[in-house]
This record gives C-alpha cells, sequence and structure tokens, in this order.
C-alpha cells in the first residue's frame, strides 16, 4: 500500500490549540489535593515564622556557670538555690 492511498484524517491532535472539557476538567490547579497541599505547606512556614519570632522575643534566663565548661556548656548539672549536694 502507498501511503497516499491511506485514509487521512481531518483532525490533529496538534492542530486544535484550545484544551478540550476533558483536559480542563483534569487541569492541575482544578484538582483540590493540589490546593490542601499548598495550604498546608503555607500554614507550616507561617507557623514555623511565628515560633521564631516569639522565640526571639521571650529570652531565657542565663544559668549559673561556675565549673568546667566545654562550648559554654556545663560539665556539670547546676544545683538548686537552697539545697544541699547529694551524699
Amino acid at each position: 500500500m502507498r501511503a497516499s492511498s491511506l485514509p487521512m484524517s481531518t483532525r490533529s491532535p496538534t492542530a486544535s490549540r484550545r484544551p478540550s472539557d476533558d483536559a480542563r476538567d483534569t487541569a492541575w490547579y482544578r484538582q483540590s489535593i493540589v490546593w490542601i497541599g499548598a495550604a498546608v505547606f503555607a500554614a507550616s512556614i507561617a507557623g514555623c515564622v511565628w515560633l521564631i519570632v516569639v522565640a526571639e522575643r521571650y529570652d531565657d534566663p542565663p544559668l549559673p556557670i561556675g565549673g568546667l565548661q566545654i562550648l559554654k556548656m556545663p560539665l556539670a548539672q547546676p544545683q538548686p538555690k537552697g539545697s544541699e549536694p547529694p551524699p
């Protein structure tokens, strides 16, 4: 068979620039899971920023450190005020 004797299609999938109804219904921006995922991601980023702001606002009081340290980390636990050391 010659190529010219084959039936020719009058429609080409690349000729149409307008998406079909099925393609519009399955577009990524019409999928609810995408928007739910974006909302969860945005909420987690906002929560992280909020925690950083709150942590900056309220500083922890410095611990009374008297003894050996490595990289500003005490090697022994500080004794509570008004108590005797264990025997």
